[in-house]
């Protein structure tokens, strides 16, 4: 009985080490391309687009970067530094990625992270350890904050409202405040074009008003075969079954407008805070 026991065991653990194998081949066999674009930038249009191909995972705003960088900053900690042991702890940042996306079957992985900001970059190439590529999604700032602006004042439950901020000046100023995605988003595209190498840059009116043509270079700077994608009356982002929740955020954060894809002219760019206006309105791409 103990003997046969023993085959049963050593042949369960033949299973799990050949499962976990074919799972490591499995993360060394994907690739990643990286999202980077300030929100109302065509991020969830890109995402959803992307994801009609069976291949592709391009799922919403992604946490891995930070789950990483809250790892990393453990080694500044008291708790860490009076037992420092970085290797077992760069064991777990080497395994951050392959982790999450352990169980996604498809084979292109495109999260959307600030990756190109100079200390997320550095990160990254650090513990990452697998080429990557970047699309980068540009918008001028006025436009990104006037559909900002659109989107808060038709729905009264978006975030902007939830802070007792008195006008648009200060909505705006706290949707450009240094900490926020906007701000964070920007200087990852700044740093980004030191690296044309691994970044590919789309501007946004060219991805709406001619999406196939911009969808094409796209997947020539990938290095895949172009998928038949289709550009009118898309569906709502889905990735493995998860959507977004806006309740979150505030309704509607993430939908997309009927009908073709297309250049729509906002009237909410006329009523932008002079102030606001005057700071800003220089970044344009």
């Amino acid at each position: 009985l103990l003997r046969e026991l023993k085959k049963i065991m050593n042949k369960l653990k033949q299973q799990n080490n050949q499962s976990n194998f074919q799972d490591s081949a499995l993360n060394q066999n994907k690739k990643f391309v990286f999202l980077v674009a300030m929100p109302r930038s065509g991020n969830t249009l890109f995402s959803t687009v992307m994801g009609q191909n069976p291949d592709v995972a391009a799922p919403g705003n992604g946490i891995t970067i930070e789950a990483m960088k809250d790892l990393f900053l453990l080694k500044q900690t008291d708790v860490f530094q009076n037992f420092p042991d970085h290797k077992s702890l760069d064991n777990i940042l080497h395994s951050v990625y392959d982790l999450y996306y352990k169980d996604w079957p498809q084979r292109i992985i495109i999260p959307r992270e600030p990756i190109m900001t100079k200390g997320n970059l550095e990160l990254i190439t650090k513990y990452f350890k697998k080429p990557f590529k970047c699309v980068v999604l540009l918008r001028d700032l006025m436009d990104v904050l006037a559909s900002y602006m659109q989107w808060y004042t038709q729905n009264p439950d978006a975030f902007p409202n939830r802070f007792n901020l008195k006008n648009d000046d200060e909505k705006l100023g706290m949707i450009m405040n240094k900490d926020g995605a906007v701000a964070k988003e920007l200087e990852a595209i700044k740093n980004a074009y030191n690296y044309p190498d691994i970044c590919h840059f789309v501007k946004y009116d060219d991805l709406v008003t001619n999406p196939e043509k911009e969808f094409r270079k796209i997947y020539e700077f990938i290095e895949e075969p172009y998928y038949p994608h289709y550009f009118e009356n898309l569906q709502t982002l889905k990735v493995n079954g998860i959507q977004y929740d806006d309740k979150a955020v505030g309704s509607n954060m993430h939908k997309l407008f009927d009908g073709p894809v297309r250049k729509v002219y906002n009237p909410y760019i006329e009523k932008i805070p002079k102030r606001i206006r005057e700071k800003y309105e220089h970044i344009k791409f």
